[in-house]
């Protein structure tokens, strides 16, 4: 499966919109194969732990329902969960020139004005305001040094 790599920056319009980066679209293509004709190619919601966009296939969003249904019911973290999730998902589609348009609720929660930051994070993307952006890169790599990833089974050597 193709993932979001990378980090592209690109202005937005008087609009409100902005063009997803050209990788970002073959990579969405990829995902469109997975999808049904009805499914939106893409969900936008407002990061739950930083100030930024998160903007996910809707296949790979819809692959995180079954993960909220392992919790009971009716209990408050399920509900917690599913409105965390649901609540202010944004389904959408670019537009022939590969534009999305911005809801004015999340381009408020991540401070956006005239550009913005696409940074890849495997199977979904963030968009940020391009000086936070450059924060979030910085103390994500400085949070990382010394980390490793678990081998998988039957690979040899770690990442």
């Amino acid at each position: 499966m193709s993932v979001f790599l990378g980090t592209h920056q690109n202005r937005v319009d008087a609009k409100g919109r902005v063009s997803i980066p050209a990788p970002f679209r073959s990579v969405l293509r990829a995902w469109q194969e997975k999808a049904s004709a009805e499914d939106s190619l893409l969900v936008l919601r407002p990061s739950p732990k930083h100030p930024c966009i998160e903007a996910w296939p809707s296949v790979a969003f819809m692959a995180l329902g079954p993960n909220i249904d392992t919790l009971d019911l009716f209990s408050d973290d399920q509900e917690d969960m599913a409105l965390s999730l649901y609540a202010d998902a944004y389904p959408m589609d670019p537009d022939k020139e590969g534009r999305i348009t911005l809801p004015e609720f999340l381009s408020s929660h991540a401070s956006l004005t005239d550009s913005v930051t696409f940074m890849g994070l495997g199977r979904h993307f963030q968009i940020w305001e391009p000086e936070a952006a450059e924060r979030r890169r910085t103390e994500a790599r400085n949070r990382a040094r010394g980390l490793t990833l678990p081998a998988q089974p039957g690979a040899a050597g770690g990442a």
